[in-house]
C-alpha cells in the first residue's frame, strides 16, 4: 500500500468522526460535508510524514475549517435572517444508521445545537473540541489564536450557557408516548389536552427559511404554543413517527411531500421545546427518501 492509499483509508475511517464534529461545530449537514472535504483536500497538500497522531490532526483541520466558515457565515450576519432551527438528522424508527448515530451521540438534539447557535464561533469551538470531543486545550489553543488558558476559559463561558439552557431528556419509550399523545390531541383539537402536555416555559422554534406562507417565528408558553399546535391539525393525519436526532420526531409529508421535520426535547413527561424545519430549499437536501415506503 502506498502513501496515498494509506491516507485514504484512514481519512475514510475517521470520516464520520470528522462529519461529527463539523455538524457540530456548524448545525448544517451539507457545511459539514464540505468542511470534511476541505479537510480531504488539505491532507493531500500537507507532509504528515512527521503527524504521530493522524486522528487528531484530522479534528484540528476540521476545526480549523469550521471556525473560518462561522466566521464568514457571521460577517454576512446570517443570523439577523431571524429563527434558524438547525438541520436535523432523521431516520427511520428502528433502522440501524451507524453514521447517523456517530452525528447524533451524547444527545446532540435540536435544542442543542440551537444554543451552539447562540455562542461565538471561537467559545463554538472551544466547547465542541474539548468538552464533546476531548480535545486538551493546548491543541485547540492554536486554532483559536489564544493561550491555553484563554481558550479554556472560552470553553468555560460556553459550557455556562449550555449548562442553563439544556435538560436531559426523558428515554426514547416515554418520549414517544408523549409525541403519540401531542399528535392525538392536535388531531382531536384538544386545545386543554396539548397545553397539559407542555412544559409552561416550552418554547417553540419555527424556520420555514424565505417561505410567505409559514414565517419564521418563536413562541414560548404552554398556552400559545398550543394554539400554534391547533394549525397543525389538518396535517396531523400526514404525520409520521421518526427519530429525529436520536430523539422522538414526527415528518409531516401529504402526499409523499415533505412539509416539515419536527423534533421535540421531552423531560419529566413534559414537552420543553420543539423545533421545527419547514424551510423547502432544506428539507429537500434531507435524506428522506424512506418516508414514501
Amino acid at each position: 500500500m502506498d502513501d496515498q492509499e494509506f491516507l485514504a483509508e484512514r481519512f475514510h475511517a475517521d470520516r464520520p468522526h470528522l462529519k461529527a464534529v463539523a455538524y457540530r461545530m456548524l448545525g448544517s449537514l451539507s457545511e459539514a460535508d464540505d468542511a470534511v472535504q476541505e479537510a480531504w483536500f488539505r491532507l493531500h497538500r500537507s507532509d504528515t510524514s512527521a503527524v504521530e497522531n493522524l486522528s487528531g490532526w484530522l479534528t484540528t483541520v476540521v476545526g480549523r475549517v469550521c471556525l473560518d466558515m462561522l466566521r464568514s457565515r457571521k460577517s454576512r450576519r446570517e443570523e439577523s435572517l431571524g429563527v434558524r432551527v438547525p438541520d436535523p438528522v432523521v431516520q427511520r424508527e428502528g433502522a440501524v444508521d451507524p453514521e447517523h448515530e456517530v452525528l447524533v451521540a451524547d444527545s446532540v438534539g435540536l435544542a442543542l445545537l440551537v444554543v451552539l447557535e447562540t455562542l461565538g464561533p471561537a467559545e463554538r469551538l472551544a466547547f465542541v473540541l474539548h468538552d464533546m470531543f476531548a480535545l486538551p486545550f493546548d491543541e485547540i489553543a492554536p486554532i483559536v489564536g489564544r493561550t491555553p488558558a484563554a481558550t479554556r476559559q472560552l470553553a468555560s463561558r460556553a459550557r455556562r450557557r449550555v449548562q442553563g439552557t439544556t435538560s436531559v431528556p426523558d428515554d426514547l419509550h416515554r418520549q414517544r408516548e408523549v409525541v403519540d399523545a401531542f399528535i392525538a390531541a392536535s388531531r382531536g383539537g384538544d386545545f386543554d389536552a396539548l397545553v397539559a402536555l407542555l412544559d409552561p416555559d416550552v418554547v417553540l422554534r419555527a424556520d420555514a427559511g424565505a417561505l410567505p406562507t409559514m414565517p419564521s417565528r418563536e413562541v414560548r408558553g404552554a398556552r400559545q404554543v398550543a394554539g400554534q399546535a391547533l394549525t397543525f391539525q389538518k396535517f396531523s393525519q400526514f404525520s409520521r413517527r421518526v427519530l429525529v436526532n436520536g430523539g422522538a420526531g414526527i415528518v409531516t409529508a401529504p402526499g409523499g411531500r415533505t412539509l416539515s421535520v419536527m423534533g421535540f426535547t421531552i423531560t419529566g413527561g413534559k414537552i420543553v421545546a420543539i423545533d421545527i424545519l419547514a424551510d423547502p430549499d432544506r428539507l429537500s437536501r434531507l435524506d428522506l427518501t424512506f418516508i414514501g415506503d
